[in-house]
């Protein structure tokens, strides 16, 4: 339907980016004037910019002049100029969009002007990149041009203690990776004082390589957690059991699907050597699941593909990327399963304490917008759910790679043999190649074949990460072979060497296509940088998990007709729109995925928005007092209610049952007898209740004095509130993990969960209340200033950790 709308309508990015080039020519005209200026009076325009906004000019108003005076900046400072195509790529930034521009068209530099004219309102910019090298590499490079026009700049990373990241928040302009970000957001929302905060109101971020955060990463929360209490050993037992039983017999795999489900006979083998009656007994509900865990990790990750084992840990390899994902562990004990079956030390499950999504993260922000090579073939998810319309902005000079057709042979084997081969001829003549591959595996295997041939050349991938962008930056000089894993070294330009243009260019191959387009367009921009020439292909085979599992019959149909040899390959662009139309059907497939997940996360974020909300009105508000006895006026009308039901009879209510209830709460035991309730009327009666809660919190208000009362109330219920949604999130967790089950009732899972997730909510802000109430009638009181002190500044993150889990893709019921 998108697409249809689009053809409709026509290409709205071409129409916008035609209307943008009457602000370039503005923009255009302003140099010759600000060229002139001293350096001194070149970095005044800031302040003249600040004092025409604080007199109600736009950023719209002043933007062609600030582009004019940061390109101005950027020849003095930088040595650069910026293109025009460059100013329209800031235009779209600017404006909330996304900015598709290929590889080597400077967008680092691009993103200079609307991080500029943004940074003027001084309510901070956000430059979001994937890893601690281009976000500290950007805010050096880039900050010396800030600097000389009189910004501030700050770093975000790894390791850096409250000081400095308070600073560096409170920077005009802020780099700093996607997790350290969104942590950051967590971890403000788990402090017990409002100073202890360190990001500001999110205002605008500029997100590089969007695709690569906003899509690929987009089914991995962000989660801080705590030491969970389950035992390990199941798991080593598990590792034990499942090796024994039969693929495709015991067990199933839907490779499509991504999913994996035992058979009854895999049960009953199951429950004999666990020596249990029934897996799925009340009794065994945990097994089971770790069963499934066991059997994903045994049978559906594979060592040096999806993870590798790094000093004693399994560490993911990121299946986009091909980096090591350190400090990022699989969910729901899959990352302990696989650690059992490489006897490894199984580490403890652990409990959440607080989790977003990069969806809703990056949703909070005022105004978001985002720029990579890539970003086209997914538009849709792109519009949908984050808002952003993608620009193709138009290269600086004209493309001049060619891409050649896909190479399919029958075998991996004759493959790799016809790729050797190719690189071999290549290198002899000295054109510089880069191999692409999926796997650490093939990476690898290719490295071993091409030795033997006598080609030198460089590995990289996940276990080579720590020289990649001097690898990559290498791989177009003269003669240079580099086999990379994916898109390794994203982020870092390939310059061409000496007489390199002339003998074609930088050529990729790629070894298997990738199940999303974007990720092979990806592979095939490192080559035809900035006008140079270049060349892509890709080889294929019919064993290849993508042609495998989608669609390669009709191939291996039509190779078997006419009759060809193992290492004969074909060679047709109907081929190639076969393969993309594979690639289609997988895009959308994790497409609906990513909308599934996000459908189920969007209840939780609407409940963890309501009660971030509250908890900073707690962190910021000096008395909590009208607050706690709203709740203890409010427990005592829901106890008349709930006992002294005014519907019925005087002799029908449950004294017995109130006065009990309420001695959890602020009633001593004797202070107030069932004789002495039946005297009064129920109107009577309540204001008595009353009047005593409050009585009893004013003795023990008088007695801790009153500024140590304010204290205690905030850090009561701030223990609360994070202890309840702690036990929340578990709550949740297993209501989703079982909502899918509702369907063979015919029931809507996703209505379903709403319904059952708002009544959950309500019963923990009632809990909430309760339990801060209780507390303050009942916690022990020590007549010493340090004693509350300490209590009122307990560290919530003392014992917490950081990771990236990788969740599991929703099982499919039918």
């Amino acid at each position: 339907m998108f697409g249809f709308i689009q053809r409709l309508i026509g290409n709205n990015s071409a129409r916008e980016i035609k209307k943008m080039r009457a602000i370039v020519e503005e923009i255009n005209g302003l140099e010759s004037s600000f060229s002139g200026l001293s350096d001194s009076s070149l970095a005044g325009k800031t302040k003249e910019f600040k004092k025409r906004l604080a007199d109600g000019e736009t950023l719209d108003d002043i933007l062609p002049e600030a582009f004019a005076v940061v390109r101005e900046a950027s020849k003095r400072v930088l040595g650069m100029r910026h293109f025009d195509v460059q100013l329209i790529g800031g235009i779209t930034l600017h404006r909330g969009n996304i900015a598709e521009m290929r590889t080597g068209e400077g967008k680092t530099l691009v993103a200079t002007l609307p991080v500029y004219l943004n940074a003027l309102t001084g309510k901070g910019v956000h430059v979001v990149t994937v890893n601690d090298y281009l976000a500290s590499r950007d805010s050096e490079w880039m900050g010396k041009l800030y600097r000389a026009l009189g910004l501030s700049v700050g770093l975000i990373v790894a390791n850096l203690d409250y000081n400095q990241r308070k600073n560096a928040y409170a920077a005009d302009i802020t780099y700093g990776t996607n997790n350290e970000f969104g942590f950051d957001y967590l971890r403000d929302n788990m402090v017990v004082h409002a100073e202890q905060m360190v990001q500001r109101p999110l205002n605008y971020a500029i997100v590089d390589e969007v695709d690569s955060i906003l899509i690929d990463e987009a089914r991995t929360p962000l989660i801080i957690s705590g030491p969970g209490e389950r035992s390990t050993d199941s798991y080593y037992t598990l590792a034990k059991v499942v090796p024994q039983l039969v693929a495709g017999e015991d067990y199933t795999i839907d490779e499509k699907q991504k999913t994996i489900a035992p058979t009854e006979s895999g049960i009953a083998k199951v429950e004999k050597l666990l020596k249990i009656e029934n897996l799925y007994d009340s009794a065994n509900l945990e097994l089971n699941h770790l069963l499934n865990a066991s059997l994903r990790a045994y049978a559906m990750m594979h060592r040096d593909k999806d993870y590798v084992v790094k000093d004693g840990q399994v560490v993911i390899v990121d299946e986009f990327t091909g980096r090591l994902m350190f400090g990022r562990r699989y969910s729901d004990g899959l990352h302990q399963a696989i650690e059992a079956k490489e006897g490894l030390k199984v580490e403890r499950e652990s409990q959440t304490l607080a989790a977003i999504t990069f969806q809703n993260y990056f949703r909070m922000y005022e105004k978001l917008a985002g720029m990579t090579g890539t970003a086209k073939t997914e538009e849709q998810e792109f519009n949908n759910i984050y808002g952003l319309e993608v620009y193709e902005i138009p290269p600086n000079r004209p493309l001049l790679r060619k891409d050649l057709p896909d190479l399919i042979f029958k075998t991996k084997k004759a493959k790799y043999k016809a790729v050797v081969k190719d690189v071999v001829e290549r290198h002899k003549k000295g054109q510089p190649v880069l191999v692409g591959t999926t796997s650490i595996t093939q990476s690898e295997e290719l490295s071993d074949m091409l030795l033997k041939s006598g080609v030198p050349h460089n590995v990289l991938n996940a276990k080579h990460h720590e020289k990649e962008a001097e690898i990559v930056a290498n791989a177009g000089q003269r003669g240079m072979v580099t086999i990379a894993t994916n898109m390794a070294g994203r982020g870092t330009d390939i310059s061409l060497g000496d007489g390199v243009a002339e003998l074609g260019g930088l050529h990729i191959l790629g070894t298997e296509r990738h199940e999303s387009r974007r990720i092979d367009n990806q592979l095939r921009g490192r080559s035809g940088r900035q006008g140079d020439p270049g060349s892509s292909q890709f080889f294929l085979s019919l064993e290849d998990d993508l042609m495998r599992i989608f669609g390669a019959d009709n191939i291996s149909g039509m190779m078997d007709k006419l009759g060809m040899e193992e290492d004969e390959p074909i060679e047709h662009s109907l081929i190639t729109k076969s393969i993309e139309r594979a690639q289609k059907k997988v895009e959308n497939h994790n497409f609906n995925i990513r909308k599934y997940i996000l459908e189920y996360d969007d209840v939780m974020n609407q409940q963890r928005e309501v009660l971030y909300d509250q908890r900073r009105k707690i962190l910021g508000n000096d008395s909590l007092k009208d607050t706690i006895m709203d709740m203890v006026d409010s427990l005592v009308v829901k106890a008349m209610d709930q006992y002294a039901d005014e519907k019925l009879y005087p002799e029908e209510w449950d004294y017995e049952g109130l006065l009990k209830h309420l001695e959890l709460f602020f009633l001593e035991p004797g202070q107030l007898t069932v004789a002495e309730m039946e005297e009064y009327g129920r109107g009577e009666l309540q204001e008595k209740l009353l009047s005593i809660a409050h009585e009893e919190y004013e003795k023990r208000e008088n007695l801790i004095g009153e500024a140590n009362m304010r204290e205690l109330e905030k850090a009561v219920m701030l223990k609360v509130v994070d202890s309840k949604w702690m036990e929340h999130l578990d709550s949740m967790d297993m209501l989703r993990e079982g909502i899918g089950l509702r369907a063979y009732g015919q029931k809507n899972p996703l209505v379903e969960y709403k319904f059952e997730a708002y009544d959950m909510f309500e019963a923990m802000i009632e809990a909430i209340q309760e339990d801060t109430i209780m507390y303050l009638y009942r916690i022990r009181i020590e007549l010493n200033d340090e004693v509350i002190e300490e209590e009122a500044t307990a560290d919530p993150l003392a014992n917490a950790q950081t990771h990236h889990d990788d969740v599991l893709e929703p099982q499919n019921v039918d």
